[in-house]
């Protein structure tokens, strides 16, 4: 077994971040927070709930394509059981986002009659949107808002401020920079983090990541894992991360000279080669 990495990372501009989203939240009426699907747990920022504090909130699980559907439904349940609307959603293809507005409408039902009572018909719904980098918040917004003004990159820490948009009658998000928090206390938060992408592959070491993520798809091999690098023929069980590292490298040609297998090479083609889903559909925290 390999030694965890202790993973760091809280830039300048995070703490900002923390600033704008408590200046903000007196401008919003309920906060939208979105994950990532396969872990659920993760990619949640555990200083939200003293920032957002008692402000309705939803949990918008992105990536559902990428994740064990069955463990997802899992966690929706176990959100209710805990009073917290969250719904599964998939922000490239759009698949369900139409439950969003009325989802949130229903939160919000008490504070919308009170509104109406007072004569406030039609008054727009402010909703701010929040969570780690990397989750998908600007492509969330952009198929919300049905255009491109939210920069989209595949790649944390590109929204740097505070925006408006205007989605439908009566409805508006603000979009916030993805904020992580200042210290991982269990390290398997930080690497479940690396893997997916949520902090910059520049800090990491990224051999030793690609050794962590094999030693979690020895333990639960999917089929793509498997069919994909043609490992039908070596015992999962058996075999050494490090190993297993190279093997692939070998079945995938990427040599250096003298025949020594270029495990930088293949680290950082199977980070993207999980990151793309090309393992298979993949929840790495279970309920």
């Amino acid at each position: 077994m390999s030694e965890m990495q202790n993973i760091q990372w809280f830039p300048g501009h995070m703490t900002k971040t923390k600033r704008k989203i408590e200046a903000s939240l007196k401008l919003v009426d309920a906060v939208a927070e979105i994950i990532d699907a396969r872990i659920p747990v993760s990619s949640r920022n555990p200083d939200l709930d003293q920032l957002v504090q008692n402000k309705p909130r939803i949990i918008l699980m992105n990536k559902w394509d990428m994740a064990d559907k069955k463990q997802t439904a899992r966690w929706v349940e176990y959100y209710k059981s805990k009073n917290i609307k969250a719904i599964p959603i998939d922000c490239k293809s759009g698949r369900g986002l139409n439950n969003f507005i009325p989802q949130v409408r229903e939160l919000l039902a008490d504070k919308i009659e009170a509104w109406n009572d007072k004569g406030m018909t039609g008054r727009s719904i402010r909703v701010m949107i929040v969570g780690i980098p990397n989750v998908g918040k600007s492509s969330f917004i952009n198929k919300m808002a049905k255009n491109s003004r939210a920069k989209v990159e595949d790649r944390p820490g590109v929204t740097r401020g505070n925006q408006w948009f205007t989605i439908g009658n009566s409805f508006e998000l603000l979009d916030t920079p993805g904020v992580l928090w200042p210290k991982f206390d269990d390290p398997a938060v930080g690497e479940k983090l690396a893997f997916t992408g949520a902090v910059k592959d520049q800090i990491m070491d990224t051999e030793m990541l690609a050794i962590r993520l094999l030693e979690v798809m020895c333990k639960y091999p999917t089929e793509a894992f498997i069919e994909r690098f043609k490992l039908q023929n070596i015992d999962l069980t058996g075999i050494s991360p490090y190993e297993l590292l190279d093997v692939i490298g070998k079945k995938r040609g990427m040599l250096i000279s003298g025949g020594e297998i270029d495990t930088e090479r293949a680290s950082i083609m199977l980070l993207d080669e999980y990151r793309s889903a090309k393992m298979g559909a993949i929840t790495l925290e279970c309920v």
